[in-house]
């Protein structure tokens, strides 16, 4: 069953890229494979560029979908749902439940502050749940 994360944002602009890129940077540094799910193109050109803006040292070999080498790079940024390889990380910037979360071993979803991000985040956690996923709530400033 996938391991499912939700992380509480603060009210900073750009709050659930930022905390996206940081966790990738972390995947990657591991060794895992990821994709991060926008919920539209101009949202994944975005987090492409705060990928370019890590320090040096947390450098992560990225590209956008459809963009990048044959074999793809350790992290893949993609805005629609059919665009998502079965990489074993998915972060989800999308606010839409995954189709298919038993492709995937981790998932991080996030609850913004407004309150109809935060409801919208609410049943979200709930679908996941439901779909027997073992979950997990932390705050973004841990």
């Amino acid at each position: 069953m996938p391991q499912v994360t939700f992380y509480a944002l603060s009210a900073q602009d750009d709050a659930a890229a930022k905390q996206a890129c940081a966790l990738a940077a972390d995947a990657a540094g591991r060794r895992q494979r990821c994709s991060i799910l926008c919920p539209d193109q101009q949202t994944a050109e975005r987090v492409d560029e705060l990928l370019w803006q890590l320090p040096a040292e947390r450098f992560v070999p990225h590209n956008l979908f459809g963009e990048g080498p044959g074999s793809g790079t350790p992290v893949e940024i993609c805005w629609q749902q059919s665009q998502l390889s079965r990489r074993p990380f998915v972060i989800n910037l999308s606010q839409a439940m995954l189709s298919a979360p038993q492709q995937h071993q981790t998932i991080i979803d996030f609850v913004p502050q407004p309150e109809e991000q935060k409801q919208a985040a609410r049943i979200r956690y709930k679908q996941y749940q439901q779909a027997g996923c073992t979950m997990q709530f932390l705050s973004a400033e841990n």
